[in-house]
């Protein structure tokens, strides 16, 4: 475990180590609870990550699962630790109210992430956003969103975008757009316009790659793929995603749904335009949007 290891991260080492050891075994999470004299939600929670396992009962589970080289169960036990650590800003009670327990994960676990892989066909995605561009989206959703919710929602995208510019490890970024996202002018086009620049800005840096799937290509994506990012914590096999439709969002863990997701993903990705191409349309759409005349508000 890594000293720098936020608590979603190491929870999640913890609990897929328990789930493995025990489908292992071939054992039930009633088999577990009845042997460890726990209740059978208890089991259930803590393997689908809505709570921390301690040390103390950690090392007896571990035992009864075959867990027995030190060194690995060292390791688990300091991540048991980690995961009931520190508090960091997306703790506090205000963003644990209003944003989603998925939003948080998702932002501990951008912090961690060393490659992400976005694909979204309606929006710039939440931690890329300019500022004008996240009110001014977060505002277009009028009575679904109250303003204090508004508020604290455009807070935390402000600071994930922060981190994310902030950091000297930088993430590799693959980002794969849908030409609709450059079109629909969030905002008005002073406003979309900055955004595009500020897109094209990004793709120009190392590390960060951008692609555009255009209207004319023959093929679609698939009708229920939806948005989603693919974020890799370790090993190309240590992945997560996290999902985004109108309704819900959610972490993604199952190894065979990642990887219909990455399939589709590399399938747009190369019938789409290519780097170059990708920024000159986003450049070009950046200057229609800034164009005088083009700068007013739908609404």
């Amino acid at each position: 475990m890594s000293t720098g290891d936020l608590p979603a991260v190491a929870r999640r080492r913890v609990r897929i180590a328990v789930r493995e050891a025990r489908e292992r075994k071939g054992l039930t999470q009633a088999d577990v609870a009845e042997a460890m004299e726990w209740s059978a939600s208890k089991i259930m929670r803590i393997e689908s990550g809505e709570v921390t396992i301690s040390p103390n009962d950690l090392r007896p589970l571990l035992a009864y699962l075959g867990i027995q080289d030190r060194v690995r169960v060292e390791e688990l036990i300091q991540d048991a630790k980690a995961s009931r650590r520190r508090q960091e800003w997306w703790d506090e009670p205000r963003f644990r109210e209003y944003l989603t327990p998925a939003m948080r994960q998702l932002i501990q676990y951008e912090v961690q992430a060393h490659v992400v892989k976005y694909f979204y066909m309606t929006l710039i995605p939440g931690r890329l956003q300019t500022p004008a561009y996240a009110e001014a989206l977060l505002r277009s959703y009028g009575d679904w969103l109250e303003g204090h919710e508004r508020d604290i929602r455009l807070e935390a995208r402000v600071r994930r975008r922060k981190e994310l510019m902030a950091r000297k490890d930088r993430p590799d970024l693959e980002l794969l757009l849908d030409e609709s996202v450059l079109r629909r002018k969030i905002g008005g086009g002073q406003v979309m316009g900055e955004q595009l620049r500020d897109l094209a800005q990004l793709a120009d840096q190392q590390r960060v790659r951008v692609r555009v799937v255009p209207f004319e290509l023959q093929t679609a994506p698939p009708p229920l793929l939806g948005s989603f990012e693919v974020l890799y914590l370790g090993s190309d096999e240590d992945a997560v995603m996290y999902y985004e439709s109108a309704l819900v969002d959610e972490i993604i863990e199952d190894k065979a749904d990642i990887k219909r997701h990455l399939e589709s993903f590399s399938r747009l990705w190369e019938t789409g335009l290519d780097e170059a191409s990708s920024v000159r349309l986003i450049q070009d759409c950046a200057e229609r949007a800034l164009a005088p005349g083009d700068n007013r508000i739908p609404g």
